[in-house]
């Protein structure tokens, strides 16, 4: 089987796939604990992390979906970085391949953790291995051409939306990743690039003795670009490639995810976004909100939102599934990570108790 687990981090993202066949892909990684601070419930994330590690420092793909602090808090005294010696130790793990949107080598302007992950992933980028970069502005043309390089001999290093990651495949690893975003937009005669907005969405298919599982990882991405991946995916029509089981709802629950209007009591979704999660989400599907606990009213404008969080529970009813927010699973009191894991008969979530683990089958997945 394959295990998937989210970590009760707050208002950010770690999401670590650990495949049947020992491979492992972290989606992000945000150490938010403050070991000083007795009433903070986050999980310490290099802890749980080491210890699913053990002796074995190494993770296939580590993605980061992009370089806000919420998804790449302490990465850097953490990993085993190739560009800097000070960033190299016996005990920091090491990335075999970096996964990072276009975005994250271009910016500029950033620093701290976003400035040594951009280093990062330049180095990388520039020698030619040990990188994926998704997406491919002119920009990125460019970057290279500034630097002597032949762009056409960096090709095989990108990848643009709409493609299979070549790193797994359902043959060999038993899953697949379809890149969704990011992708080029234009205002004109200009490229636009926003950081949430040319984050990694993707969709992940795990495979278990002919069964599928399907898995949305969306980032922060607002509903704007939601919008417009529903509309190319299906005029392709690949609406299989947005089929959900699993779906890691954008943005801690934000309700910019869903539409431009908050609400009163619950967010009107764009049709996209309704098309997405009610008719995409399949029978059983379980919604996943890595973030704070929702709140009960609107004093916090900062996500989540009670009004989002009111329509996701409403979509985890309509399929007959679940909801799930990382920092309420599974009380409020104690948070631990939520584990999923995947089998020929779907997902199911772990259930646990202080002694004994309870585990609750899913209705079969989609195929």
């Amino acid at each position: 089987m394959h295990i998937v687990r989210f970590f009760p981090i707050g208002n950010a993202d770690t999401c670590l796939l650990e495949l049947a066949n020992g491979r492992r892909i972290l989606f992000d990684f945000a150490d938010m604990h403050k070991a000083d601070d007795p009433e903070d419930k986050r999980c310490d994330l290099e802890k749980e992390l080491r210890d699913i590690l053990g002796d074995d420092k190494t993770i296939d793909v580590v993605a980061f979906t992009h370089l806000d602090k919420d998804h790449c808090n302490r990465a850097k005294e953490i990993f085993w970085l190739d560009h800097a010696a000070k960033y190299q130790g016996d005990d920091r793990i090491k990335i075999k391949t970096l996964w990072v949107p276009a975005h994250a080598v271009l910016e500029v302007g950033v620093e701290g953790q976003a400035r040594t992950l951009r280093s990062e992933a330049r180095h990388r980028f520039l020698q030619g291995e040990g990188v994926r970069v998704f997406s491919r502005p002119s920009e990125l043309d460019d970057f290279l051409t500034e630097r002597n390089i032949d762009p056409a001999k960096r090709r095989n290093l990108i990848s643009d939306a709409g493609t299979i990651c070549p790193e797994f495949n359902l043959a060999h690893d038993g899953v697949e990743f379809f890149v969704h975003s990011p992708f080029g937009k234009r205002e004109g005669d200009e490229v636009v690039r926003v950081r949430n907005a040319d984050a990694l969405f993707m969709q992940a298919t795990f495979e278990v003795e002919g069964q599928q599982t399907k898995m949305i990882l969306s980032a922060d991405v607002p509903h704007d670009v939601i919008d417009d991946i529903v509309f190319v995916t299906r005029y392709h029509d690949r609406e299989h490639r947005l089929e959900w089981d699993i779906n890691n709802i954008p943005h801690h629950c934000s309700y910019t995810a869903l539409s431009d209007e908050k609400g009163e009591e619950k967010t009107v979704p764009s049709e996209s976004s309704k098309w997405l999660y009610e008719e995409a989400g399949q029978p059983g599907g379980l919604l996943v909100s890595t973030s704070k606990v929702i709140p009960t009213d609107d004093q916090d404008k900062q996500p989540p939102h009670r009004q989002a969080a009111a329509y996701y529970k409403d979509v985890a009813k309509k399929l007959g599934g679940e909801w799930v927010v990382s920092m309420e699973h599974p009380t409020k009191t104690k948070p631990e990570p939520l584990v999923i894991e995947i089998k020929s008969t779907g997902y199911k979530v772990r259930k646990q108790t202080p002694k004994v683990v309870i585990t609750t089958p899913a209705p079969r997945a989609g195929i």
